[in-house]
């Protein structure tokens, strides 16, 4: 039985197909055995032999099959989904594909911070009425924007963002580390307070933990001036649904532009497909045509890493090391 050096396992993402990012894999590591399962029946087959599995999700029942296993590296940044205590428990370190979705996110964000400010949102409700009547927009100059999460995404929208000549918050776990904002501050609950009443664009670009769960609810919408405009492209939960419902019907918000909700994806009923001020896009802003060129680039340098011994805190983007 020889060793399989990358097991892809077949769900793609955002329409593209795992056979893609196999190929980008095999361009880069010409002399390793790279495959790619197809069936629930060939994931379990080929597990067995792996040494890296990569793929969306994990099914931790895996685990009892894949004694060569030293690696699982996810294809999305987050990986509050994935079995990461299961994983480390059984010797297998775990990587994210951090960094590979900035550009396209942060685009993103400057895209619905741009639509809420010169109303491009209205201007589209018109055009389908072929309506000709002027409205009210607004200015991104000289405005505080407000960033969550100074990881590769939000160091990415604030390196964007200064280009409106804005003033810029980031909010990180150490604030000694810095970032490409104005100022750094921590999650300490008067300083994120202070920043909020100062934002008129709130960007959550960040994972989701116990820190952040449920970070921005009824008393941070209460401290927002009420024309603010919240984007949310981290994680559903991190906004209290129910309370950004209330602000929005209150008009204690200016709007919002959601790529993330919570739940997700969103019923068809849901309140918040009727608010003209909100703009849900489904999970989406993680879409680049770079997604699997970017992503091939770190897995195959991390699988180079291991074949040269390296250990697991050596791996480019760890999120988890074994046990």
């Amino acid at each position: 039985m020889s060793t399989i050096d990358v097991l892809v396992l077949r769900a793609g993402t955002h329409g593209m197909p795992a056979g893609d990012y196999a190929a980008e894999l095999r361009d880069r590591l010409p002399d390793h055995r790279i495959e790619v399962a197809t069936t629930p029946q060939e994931e379990r087959a080929l597990a067995v032999e792996a040494r890296v599995i990569t793929s969306t999700h994990f099914d931790a029942n895996l685990l009892d099959d894949t004694p060569e296993l030293e690696l699982f590296a996810g294809v999305a940044a987050g990986y509050d989904h994935l079995p990461l205590d299961a994983l480390a428990g059984h010797g297998v370190a775990v990587t994210n594909a951090s960094g590979v979705h900035a550009p396209n996110i942060a685009e993103q964000v400057l895209g619905y911070i741009l639509m809420f400010a010169r109303g491009l949102d209205e201007a589209r409700r018109r055009q389908e009425r072929r309506e000709w009547r002027h409205y009210q927009t607004r200015e991104i100059k000289g405005s505080t924007v407000t960033i969550v999460g100074l990881g590769a995404i939000g160091k990415a929208v604030a390196n964007r963002v200064t280009a409106f000549d804005v003033d810029t918050i980031g909010i990180r776990y150490t604030p000694k580390k810095g970032g490409p904002t104005d100022r750094v501050i921590g999650f300490d609950d008067a300083d994120f307070h202070d920043a909020l009443a100062d934002t008129d664009y709130l960007v959550v670009a960040t994972p989701l933990t116990e820190t952040t769960r449920g970070l921005v609810g009824t008393e941070e919408f209460e401290t927002l001036p009420p024309d603010a405009y919240l984007v949310n492209v981290g994680r559903g939960p991190i906004v209290d649904t129910d309370a950004l419902i209330v602000a929005l019907r209150k008009n204690a918000i200016g709007g919002a532009g959601l790529d993330v909700t919570d739940p997700e994806p969103l019923p068809h009923n849901h309140p918040l497909w009727r608010f003209e001020n909100v703009t849900i896009t489904p999970h989406n802003a993680g879409h680049s045509p770079a997604h699997w060129d970017r992503l091939a680039d770190i897995v195959a340098g991390n699988v180079r890493q291991l074949g040269d011994g390296a250990a697991p805190v050596d791996l480019e983007n760890l999120v988890r090391s074994p046990e």
